[in-house]
């Protein structure tokens, strides 16, 4: 007979792709991890592995039996959800993901409330880029996802996946204190932004792309002249006089001496959300993680609060919490 965990195990590999990062995923070690799929190897008399430079491919074989796994997790899922359903209070083990700056400045409030107020939860963390969190909730990765978009580029929710609003973050170009823009007070309109030395995130990412459609169609290429991952880097760069840039207010922190705030019109606004799979929509644990990722939502991003929080019911419609 086929053991749960270690098909668990071998599902998380293809997901998060490198034993590494699947260990991460589950809370173990990469050996247990290996260990795991060398006993699945051995059950199944089918090599599942291999060896492929620095990592790991999954063979044919390894594919069709993650296809079988993701379907009894799933299994296991719904008599789990069930289970909690009939006790009526927020249980078990709840795995979170959530993009750098939600898990830097919402998260750590939102999981303290939880472990306070509902000590049989587990709930777990973990920091993903936003462009993977949609993948990891609808393939099974975690039971919840807090992720965000821009108006250029919407999120997308795939079939069995359902999402409700948080918040919006507001974003702020930030200057220099000796540049033009700080002194003048009031809002700075795109089309001023041309000629600037910008400072953004790597291709790839949400809000390198905002930044470079927004500016060309108000008829102006954007000369970035710095990269950086992390938005404390980025204002980092600022504060030393290199450049501009645009960065939300969510988990930002205080600015360093040096860095003004400057409102632009219109203000850009990113929009943040949680999603989770349709078969755990009853679970209460996470109608009360939506309830309470709301209510933790930070004063200094304006947003849009619920009328009343989300019941159960409510959740299991994407429109509802809205």
């Amino acid at each position: 007979m086929l053991d749960l965990q270690r098909l668990r195990a071998l599902h998380a590999v293809s997901v998060h792709g490198t034993v590494g990062a699947a260990a991460v995923a589950l809370g173990y070690t990469s050996s247990a991890v290996s260990q795991q799929i060398a006993k699945l190897e051995r059950e199944t008399r089918t090599v599942l592995l291999e060896r492929e430079g620095r990592g790991v491919r999954l063979t044919d074989a390894a594919h069709h039996l993650v296809a079988t796994a993701q379907e009894l997790l799933a299994i296991v899922e719904r008599a789990e959800t069930e289970l909690e359903e009939r006790r009526g209070v927020p249980s078990g083990r709840l795995t979170v993901a959530a993009f750098p700056s939600a898990a830097r400045g919402l998260m750590p409030s939102v999981l303290a409330d939880l472990a306070v107020r509902h000590p049989a939860l587990d709930a777990r963390l973990t920091e993903v880029d936003p462009h993977l969190s949609v993948d990891l909730v609808a393939k099974g990765a975690v039971d919840l996802v807090v992720a965000h978009d821009w108006d250029i580029a919407p999120l997308p929710a795939p079939a069995g996946v359902e999402q409700a609003v948080v918040g919006d973050d507001l974003c702020d170009l930030l200057v220099p204190s000796g540049h033009p823009f700080a002194e003048r007070g009031t809002a700075v309109r795109r089309e001023e932004l041309g000629g600037e030395r910008w400072i953004c995130q790597p291709p790839g990412r949400v809000c390198h792309e905002w930044l470079v459609r927004t500016l060309r169609t108000a008829g102006h290429e954007p000369e970035i002249v710095h990269q950086a991952d992390e938005n404390p880097t980025l204002v980092a760069l600022v504060a030393a006089g290199l450049g501009i840039a645009l960065i939300p207010r969510l988990g930002r922190g205080p600015l360093p001496d040096g860095v003004v705030e400057v409102p632009l019109d219109p203000m850009p606004v990113r929009h943040v959300y949680a999603l989770w799979r349709t078969g755990a929509a009853r679970r209460p644990a996470i109608a009360e993680t939506v309830r309470t990722l709301r209510a933790h939502w930070p004063g200094i991003a304006a947003h849009r609060p619920p009328a009343s929080p989300p019941s159960p019911a409510a959740a299991r419609t994407p429109s509802a919490p809205t």
